[in-house]
């Protein structure tokens, strides 16, 4: 039987992908922060949606820098993760507090994390302003071939995460 639900508590529903850590960097400060507001939009080039509110510390250098990296973690990593999403670069070097090794990117000026399964360099290429929403082409694209089969963390809200497990193959006109 089905029951009313919270509309406060829909975004658990239906949140996307895994949870990631946003790392960006302008005039000489970088910070890490976690999110999990994100969407793909297109796919080739990748282009991805993603919310970053402007009461974060990382929205400001992300909209001084038009840059960033998306850091993809795997389960292994979820205290740290929370821990980033608990804190603020105002107040505190996330890298430094919480031991994440910064990998120089490629093609940005943010750092990867050599931590996460995978890392995807980004430009802000548009902008909706009245959401937060940035819309990001991914340059570049690392990923730890190592690992086969990544368990990524997903976010279902106030503290409670999914952690990806099965995957299953279906027919698809997709590759």
């Amino acid at each position: 039987m089905k029951r009313d639900f919270p509309l406060d508590e829909v975004y658990g529903l239906l949140e996307t992908g895994p949870v990631v850590l946003i790392t960006t960097a302008w005039n000489g400060t970088q910070d890490v922060m976690t999110q999990s507001w994100h969407m793909m939009i297109e796919f080739e080039p990748p282009v991805i949606a993603c919310v970053v509110s402007n009461a974060n510390y990382s929205f400001g250098l992300l909209d001084k820098s038009g840059e960033c990296a998306i850091n993809i973690p795997t389960f292994e990593l979820a205290d740290k993760v929370v821990a980033c999403g608990n804190s603020s670069g105002r107040d505190i070097d996330k890298f430094e507090a919480f031991s994440l090794k910064r990998e120089k990117a490629s093609l940005i000026s943010a750092p990867l994390i050599d931590e996460c399964y995978a890392n995807l360099e980004c430009r802000v290429i548009d902008r909706v302003q009245t959401y937060g929403i940035f819309i990001l082409e991914v340059l570049k694209a690392w990923v730890n071939q190592d690992l086969k089969a990544p368990r990524t963390m997903h976010h279902r809200g106030h503290g409670e995460f999914m952690i990806a497990g099965e995957t299953i193959r279906l027919p698809s006109k997709m590759k």
